[in-house]
């Protein structure tokens, strides 16, 4: 869990980052996980679109996907979601909080 100071730091470094990807129709799938399992190992802190035709209403869908994915939720806002894990990769600038 974040402290409101953490979490407010990585809200404030995902404003200016795009969606990495989308959630849509298809909802969570294996590859969608996968995608995003790898993409959160190389930056920590990922932006995630969630289409109205997704089907499932925004929270669970992020609570499920942030299970899948073993990252925490640092906010939801509309239907954009934001996702944190820190990166086992070694020699890598880690987000400091």
């Amino acid at each position: 869990m974040f402290t409101s100071k953490e979490r407010a730091n990585l809200k404030s470094l995902a404003a200016t980052q795009k969606p990495v990807m989308q959630v849509g129709k298809e909802g969570i799938s294996e590859n969608l996980v996968n995608a995003l399992s790898d993409v959160l190992e190389a930056r920590e802190l990922i932006k995630v679109s969630l289409l109205p035709t997704s089907g499932d209403d925004c929270e669970n869908l992020v609570a499920n996907l942030a299970e899948l994915l073993g990252a925490e939720v640092v906010a939801v806002i509309g239907r954009k979601a934001i996702f944190y894990r820190r990166s086992h990769k070694k020699d890598f600038k880690h987000i400091e909080f």
